[in-house]
């Protein structure tokens, strides 16, 4: 009961929220840029039950948001379609411009491990769903939330779900030698 009490509390708030925008699509134009990102993150933080804070990267959570309920598509890579790991790759390439495997197990290979208990904004979750290898990806946004394309389409997933908390097998950030390689490479391009 509790819980539906939460429930119904939060989608209220950001009914208000939705209305407040729909009602005066004009406010954004006399409130200050700080004022404008502070709604955007409180709006973010309500949908996605992550506190967001001064520090939190909104180019990953305005990209997460704007999937959210693309339709789940094995080796799609499209809005009309996506999988998790396109989904991974894609989400890399727009908001930390790394270009990175396209198969949760290569991925993987990319990543240095880290606990759970360690996961930061923007770091991979990898799960072992039926399969003894690394079958699927999210990329995790803090309080335990991660963002995944799963067969519902790109949602917010926790990692407390005993689903989540079954298959879990480990998180990872990427290598800070990939990551030189590759603005070595991106610096070759230019």
């Amino acid at each position: 009961m509790k819980k539906l009490a939460i429930a119904i509390a939060l989608l209220f708030s950001v009914l208000a929220v939705q209305a407040q925008t729909k009602i005066s699509p004009n406010i954004s134009d006399d409130k200050p840029a700080d004022e404008q990102e502070s709604l955007a993150k409180d709006y973010l933080s309500q949908i996605m039950g992550v506190a967001l804070s001064a520090t939190s990267n909104m180019k990953l959570f305005n990209f997460v948001y704007d999937w959210i309920g693309t339709p789940y598509r094995f080796g799609g890579n499209t809005r009309k379609g996506i999988d998790c790991s396109a989904f991974t790759k894609e989400l890399y390439s727009q908001v930390f411009n790394m270009d990175i495997e396209r198969s949760s197990r290569d991925i993987f290979s990319m990543v240095t491990p880290v606990r759970r208990d360690d996961l930061k904004e923007g770091d991979l979750v990898f799960f072992k769903i039926h399969s003894r290898r690394i079958s699927h990806v999210g990329i995790y946004l803090g309080n335990n939330r991660f963002a995944h394309a799963s067969v519902k389409g790109v949602a917010i997933g926790s990692l407390d779900d005993p689903y989540y908390k079954r298959y879990f097998y480990r998180g990872g950030r990427m290598l800070e030698s990939f990551k030189a390689e590759l603005q070595k490479g991106d610096a070759d391009k230019n």
